[in-house]
Formats: structure tokens, sequence, C-alpha cells
């Protein structure tokens, strides 16, 4: 008898299951009413997978309001195939409440689902039940003839010809799954450590410190860090943020009318990073009135220009000068159109003018010049990229008043309307996202800077993060931070550019980002098994995957036919699983036509016959 076709989908996370839910929606047109044994590994309940597993501290927040979640294309999502409603958070819990849905959550959880605002930030456990409903919602969404296989193991390694069945190795079972095609949406993945890393490892070890290296901070050994000692933290990011919370309040610690309560057990946490800066605030208020239209100056004529050109892409060349005035109209175009009595120009004459100077000419500076008056009101990315470059104090005292002021002014500016240009710069930032995802790997910098300015933490953190540093719970480094080790002394020391002179020395240091992607480093035996076995991996580590459906590369750059992989480690990456309403949401679209190009596939094997046993 001949097998039903199969497609193994390895991750069961966010990624996993939009790929779950666009087969789904695309299997009548695609793909009939044919069987298909569909499989599902993840070691962690699919929906939310390992980082939006149920498990985790109520503590620990999402960094996006209810309102600004969801796991659905609308109109606004370039698909081939269908558009299929459904609800954002906010909209999802407003369901919960008037009972027409009933998720399988635990009472802790359904308690906050029914205090839920649309402007609230959700736990991450919330958004697990989230994720979670929406899985079962796209099985049930299923034809009849796909029978769906959950496997809550790890998938180890894929083999197998190009042209023939493909063998997923599985942690805990002999026998091998066989699958026509296989999906990988396994997300982020532990790393191994790098050289940098493992030195700072094995000098720990020898003098008893404590060094934690790049995790998930939910994941990481916490109580190591003993109460009332210094805390080398490098990494001024959203890692950070979820260690400052799990080490204050976490440790029993509380926040009242603006002051923190310690509660004694609290570490001394001494954060620098690159900028040395916390990411951006969230902006804390709705869009109202005329969007720029976006993309303007990084449309899909731009990119394919761009594409068919010869040689590597160089990014600050050749990609960042058409960036920065698609963020620059954006920006602009809200300020003429939102708050015109900071202009001196008609806004029709500036369009013009702008739309023709090129980026990053005197031409361009000087009709901008021209046509905003107050240089607090033009769009600076550099200054917003590094704000304390060339910025010296004397003291470390002095520093940490400077950058209270910084934080406080960064939170009033991102709640204030007055200043609705950076909101429309985010939605810039969101639309120049979609089109580089069409270019393939073009460097880390871009994806660090899109999140310092458009994922930063809910700005209640940021005035968590104001009360710990006058508590002396949080003391600011600076800029430019350094780690170094002392053999005869057996600590580590922090220097940075910021404070000349100063150094801070520890018993324990903390690298708080997440890991890097690369497969040059992985953990993942099953990254690492398609790395070693020919797959093609980019300078930065990425895996190679075809821009257009995620079909991984070989070394030669052909696409695998049976192999195809979406998310952080692939050149495809995107900026998450999941978006705000009506952004267009790239990753969407990916979703949309990898499960295309399965459904494809599969049935044009179905049809000739050609499934191998």
């Amino acid at each position: 008898m001949t097998p039903a076709p199969s497609i193994v989908v390895i991750g069961g996370g966010p990624r996993g299951t939009g790929v779950i839910e666009r087969i789904a929606a695309n299997a009548v047109e695609l793909y009939g009413d044919r069987p298909l044994d569909l499989h599902v590994v993840d070691p962690h309940p699919a929906g939310g997978g390992r980082i939006w597993r149920p498990d985790q501290s109520p503590l620990l927040w999402m960094n996006s309001m209810a309102e600004d979640v969801t796991m659905f294309a609308d109109e606004t999502v370039e698909l081939a195939g269908p558009v299929v409603a459904g609800p954002a958070l906010d909209a999802w819990a407003e369901d919960v409440r008037a009972g027409r849905i009933t998720p399988d959550a635990d009472p802790a959880v359904l308690a906050e689902i029914h205090g839920l605002a649309g402007a609230d930030f959700p736990t991450r456990r919330l958004q697990s039940a989230y994720l979670r409903w929406t899985y079962e919602r796209a099985l049930a969404a299923l034809p009849p003839g796909i029978t769906v296989h959950e496997h809550r193991t790890t998938a180890l390694a894929v083999t197998g010809p190009r042209g023939g069945r493909q063998r997923v190795r599985l942690q805990d079972r002999p026998e091998p799954l066989l699958a026509d095609l296989v999906v990988l949406t396994v997300g982020h993945l532990d790393a191994e450590q790098d050289p940098e890393q493992q030195g700072l490892a094995d000098f720990a070890r020898r003098h008893a410190l404590v060094h934690l290296p790049p995790d998930f901070t939910a994941d990481s050994d916490l109580d190591a860090l003993r109460p009332g000692e210094p805390v080398i933290v490098r990494g001024f990011g959203l890692a950070f943020v979820d260690l400052m919370v799990l080490l204050t309040e976490g440790r029993g610690g509380r926040h009242e009318n603006g002051e923190y309560l310690p509660s004694g057990r609290e570490p001394v946490l001494y954060v620098g990073s690159r900028r040395g800066v916390p990411y951006h605030a969230k902006i804390g208020y709705p869009w109202t009135g005329e969007r720029p239209p976006l993309p303007q100056h990084l449309g899909p004529t731009w990119t394919e220009e761009l594409l068919s050109g010869t040689g590597p892409l160089d990014f600050r060349r050749d990609i960042w000068p058409a960036v920065a005035k698609e963020l620059g109209h954006a920006h602009y175009h809200r300020l003429f159109t939102a708050h015109p009595e900071r202009t001196a120009l008609a806004h029709e004459v500036f369009a013009e003018k702008y739309a023709a100077a090129d980026p990053g000419s005197p031409e361009l500076a000087g009709l901008i010049a021209e046509a905003v008056p107050d240089p607090a009101d033009r769009l600076d990315l550099d200054a917003l990229d590094r704000p304390l470059d060339g910025v010296r104090h004397d003291s470390p005292e002095a520093f940490q008043e400077a950058l209270r002021a910084h934080v406080t002014a960064d939170l009033a500016r991102r709640h204030d309307p007055e200043h609705s240009e950076d909101l429309a710069v985010f939605l810039g930032l969101l639309s120049a996202y979609a089109q580089l995802i069409r270019l393939g790997d073009i460097g880390s910098w871009w994806h660090g800077f899109f999140s310092y300015l458009a994922s930063g933490p809910p700005g209640p953190r940021l005035h968590q993060l104001l009360a710990l540093s006058r508590a002396g719970v949080v003391r600011f480094l600076g800029a430019d931070l350094t780690v170094e080790t002392d053999e005869e002394q057996g600590l580590f020391r922090a220097r940075s550019a910021t404070v000349p002179g100063a150094r801070t020395e520890a018993r324990a240091l903390v690298e708080a980002r997440l890991p890097d992607p690369s497969l040059r480093h992985t953990a993942s035996p099953l990254l690492r098994a398609l790395r070693d076995g020919g797959a093609a991996i980019t300078d930065d580590g990425l895996l190679a995957v075809d821009p257009a459906d995620g079909r991984v590369l070989d070394d030669e750059g052909r696409p695998h036919p049976r192999r195809l992989a979406l998310g952080p480690f692939t050149t495809a990456r995107t900026g998450g699983a999941f978006t705000r309403p009506r952004t267009g949401g790239p990753a969407f679209r990916q979703n949309d036509a990898a499960a295309r190009a399965a459904l494809t596939f599969l049935r044009d094997l179905s049809c000739r016959g050609l499934l191998a046993s």
C-alpha cells in the first residue's frame, strides 16, 4: 500500500504554529482531500514552544500591548493564499470573557485574561495560552484527510537524498520519522560558547566565580547570584529587563508609588553595553490621522534592482542610505501633516524636493535644515543609535544622574503624541524590515538597530529601572563596555569609555543577551548536522535559504526540494513570528509562501505516484 505523504514540522512554537495555520488555510485549494500525515516535533507544548511555554514566572511580560499582538494575517499582508481572519490578543481575551472561547489555561492565567485591557502588557504565560489556542484552531481547520501526530521530543538530525524521503532522527526513538518534506521552525536555540565566552567560563571555574553566558533569562541559574554582591551585567536590552525583574521583584522586592522597597536578597547590578543605554521604551499612544505612504524609497522595485546587481551587497554602502531616507520620509511626513506649526515649507514643496534629493547628500541636509527650523525636530539616526558617543562624565555618580535623566526624557517623549513622528518612524522601521528580508543576509547591525528603536521594553519597566537606580540596586556603567579578567585577584573587571578611569570589580558576570543564532556555534545537534551536511552558511553563520519560500540552499546555491527553514537562524529572519495588526507582517508572508510550496510539492508527488517507501 502506498504510504500517505508526510510533512514534518520541527519546532512547535509561534513560527511552526504560523506555518500550520497557513497549511490549513491553503490546503483545500492546493491539496484537496488527499491524505497527509503532519508531524509536529517539539519537546515543549506546541503553540508556544520553549520561549512561550506556560510554566513561566508571572513577572515576565511581553514587550507589546495586547492590542498590538496577532497571529493572524489581514489584508495588509502580501499573501498568495487566502486571508483567514482571527483575533488579536486583546480581542481573543474579550472572546474568552464573553464565553465564546474556552482556552485550556490554569485559573491564574484565566484571571489575567479577565482583567486584560488592550493597552496592557500581558504576561508571557497569558500569551502562551493565546498561542496554544491558535495552534488548536489551526489543527481544527485542517481538512479531514490530514492526520496530525505530535512528538514531544527533540529532533537530532535530518538526513536523506535530495530526491527521496527524508529521515528525521528523534532523541527518544530508534526509528526515524520518514518525511517527504521537512520544515524547520526551531526558533531561538542554545549556543555553544564562543572562544571569548569559553575563556571567561574557564577563568570563572579557576577562581570559583559566577559566569552566566548568553541564555534565555528564564532558564539561567540566577540562584548563583548572591544577595548584596556586585554583578557585572553586559547587555542593556530585553534580556537585561527580564534579569532585573527576576532578581528584584522575583526575590521579594516591591515597587510602591515610584519607589523600590528592597527585600535584602537582591544583588547589585552594574549594567553597561555597547550603547550604554536601555532600549527605547515602547510608544504609549495610538496612531491617529493620515499614515505615511510606505514603502516609499524601499519598495519592491528598489529591492529587485539591488538583487539584480553583481557582487555582494555592502549594508552601509548599498542599503543604509535608502533605509535612512525611508525613515526620514516617514518622520517628516508625520511632522508636516500632524505638526505643521513646526515646519517652514509647504508640505508639497518639501515632499517633492525630498524625493528628488540623493540619500545622505548635502542637498537633502540643506532642505531639511530649511524646512524644519528646530534641530530637535529633525531625524538624527546616528544620535539615536549612539546617544553616548563622545559623552564623558567625571564620576560614576554624575553618570547615574545623567542616565536617569536620559531615561526620564525618553519615557516622556515616547508617551507624548506631540512627538508622534516617532511612531511614524516605528511604522517606517516595520516597512523597511519587510523589504530588507527579501535581500537575505545583510548582517546583524540592522537587526540590533531595529530592536533598539522598535522593540524596547514597556514604559513601566523603565520606570522600575529608574526606581531601582535610585535605590542603588542598579548602577549604570556606560557605553563601549569592556570586561577584563584579573588572574592575580581572581575578579572580573569592567570599564567604560563614558566614565574614564572608573572601574568595577565583581565576582559575577552575566551576559544579558540571547545566544547568537549562528550555526557556527549552535548547540543544536539538528542545526549542526545541517551545517556539516553541506547546507550553505553565511559569513554571519546563518543558514542560507531561498527568500521566496524558505527552501534550504546548499553550498552551491541550489534549493533543497524537500527542506525548508524559517526563523532567526536563517537569512530570512524577521523581527518576530507575530506582529501588530495591519502592519503587513513579513513572517506571515513567509509562512504562507512556505506552506504553499510544501503543499504544492506534496500534491505533485502524490499525483505522479512518486512517494518513496
